[in-house]
């Protein structure tokens, strides 16, 4: 991930291995970022220092954020069938991003992380609900178990005791 990366190593190394990643010239990141090409190969030669507005061009073109995704923080086996799809709902297609968490803590920063990265609103379990409302800024509702799955979980617990 280039936003990383440019922070670990040098800008001009970091932003030539991304660009031979993703198969993507000098000229198209240029035409693409809104860039004069000649400054991007004063950037990849390490003539130059980047900007911060031109960092910013550079980032949005290489790690393009989805505008419109709903966030489900679950453990991994629930996302396995929901993640990445795509759901129409009222007219509008949206989609589904999973966030894997196991702990409280990983539930609180998978919400912060979701939020970052544009999430529209976050699914959650209920217990968690109260708590990620109150550190993020968009809609939030709870996953809401149907009882035969509960039926289920106890009967399972029943064959153990």
């Amino acid at each position: 991930m280039l936003s990383r990366k440019i922070f670990e190593t040098d800008f001009a190394e970091a932003l030539l291995e991304e660009l031979a990643r993703q198969d993507m010239s000098i000229r198209d990141l240029a035409e693409r970022a809104g860039i004069p090409p000649a400054t991007l190969y004063k950037l990849t030669s390490g003539r130059a220092d980047p900007r911060l507005s031109t960092v910013r061009r550079i980032v949005n073109v290489l790690e393009p954020r989805e505008k419109s995704f709903i966030a489900v923080i679950a453990a991994r086996f629930l996302l396995d069938e929901i993640d990445n799809r795509n759901l129409p709902i009222g007219g509008k297609e949206y989609r589904i991003r999973g966030y894997p968490a196991n702990t409280l803590e990983e539930c609180i920063a998978a919400a912060a992380r979701a939020e970052k990265e544009g999430a529209l609103g976050i699914v959650c379990a209920p217990i968690l609900a109260s708590i990620v409302e109150k550190i993020v800024d968009c809609p939030v509702a709870i996953i809401k178990p149907q009882q035969q799955t509960i039926i289920e979980a106890i009967e399972t617990i029943a064959k153990r005791i």
